[in-house]
């Protein structure tokens, strides 16, 4: 490996290619190796040799059971590499997908705006710059020139989307990220850089907010309890802010206490709203 190349992980597993030059291969078997992933490639290592793929060669298909004839095997990561199509199963690795993900981003240099979103106000001084990205214990750290950085808990991520935009002049894919700050703020840091970067950033942070299962449906109230907990209203307001009781608001703060869309800072009457409370929130309000 080279000086700037560092393993990120190593473990056993198998590998089958599925496709090959755009055909699909007729009798795909399963071989046996250790799968190497640096922050630079992945490696499948045999009895026969090594062979290293780039990152920047691979990218994991959005709808996998599409890129694949047939079923995809339980546990099996769908990579495509060109015209062809690998299986990789690493049964050690809860989540290589997830995983194979941190490392193309481990360490790499990115481009990020933070905060560029404070409270739903755009913020107009906040520019572009060059960032080391870092994932490490569940933490995202993006390290900034000059000893500035950015941190957040990946579980505090709301809501995810992308955009295109003019980024230092070039025009790329921009992932908006919603977290909260040191002041309990809700805010997006807006990440960007080389198409491989955002296709993983973008799928990181995406499978963490899934991860989730939002598929509680929120009446109107609750709705509207929601979008006014995500702009700011107190919850001892609540009641005469959205038109009804305490002991109703009291009733929708548990049935959110439940669904795991707001956190209990008190006993009674204040909850606060917590990343997928955020997320709930949000679709609320595009819904209107």
């Amino acid at each position: 490996m080279s000086g700037d190349e560092h393993k990120v992980l190593d473990t056993s597993g198998d590998f089958q290619y599925v496709v090959r030059g755009g055909q699909p291969v007729t009798d795909p078997r399963w071989q046996s190796c250790r799968l190497i992933v640096t922050n630079k490639r992945l490696i499948l290592a045999t009895s026969d040799g090594k062979t290293p793929i780039p990152h920047t060669n691979i990218s994991l298909p959005d709808d996998p059971a599409s890129a694949v004839p047939g079923d995809v095997p339980s546990g099996a990561t769908v990579l495509a590499v060109g015209d062809n199509v690998l299986l990789v199963d690493a049964s050690n690795v809860p989540d290589f997908a997830f995983e194979y993900r941190r490392a193309t981003l481990q360490g790499e240099v990115i481009l990020a705006r933070s905060p560029a979103v404070v409270g739903g106000v755009i913020q107009d001084d906040a520019e572009w710059s060059k960032a080391r990205f870092r994932l490490d214990d569940d933490e995202v750290r993006l390290q900034f020139p000059g000893g500035g950085s950015t941190l957040f808990d990946i579980d505090d991520v709301g809501t995810i989307e992308t955009s295109e935009s003019t980024v230092l002049g070039d025009q790329r894919t921009v992932v908006e990220v919603e977290h909260t700050d040191e002041e309990d703020r809700s805010v997006e840091t807006h990440l960007s850089g080389m198409p491989h970067h955002t296709d993983a950033l973008e799928a990181l942070f995406r499978a963490v907010v899934e991860d989730r299962g939002d598929d509680y449906e929120l009446s109107e109230m609750e709705s509207q309890v929601l979008m006014a907990l995500y702009s700011g209203v107190s919850p001892f307001e609540m009641a005469d802010f959205v038109g009804t009781t305490p002991d109703d608001v009291e009733e929708i703060y548990q049935k959110l206490l439940d669904v795991g869309a707001v956190d209990k800072v008190r006993t009674r009457t204040e909850v606060s709203l917590n990343a997928q409370g955020r997320n709930m929130a949000s679709e609320a309000m595009s819904g209107e």
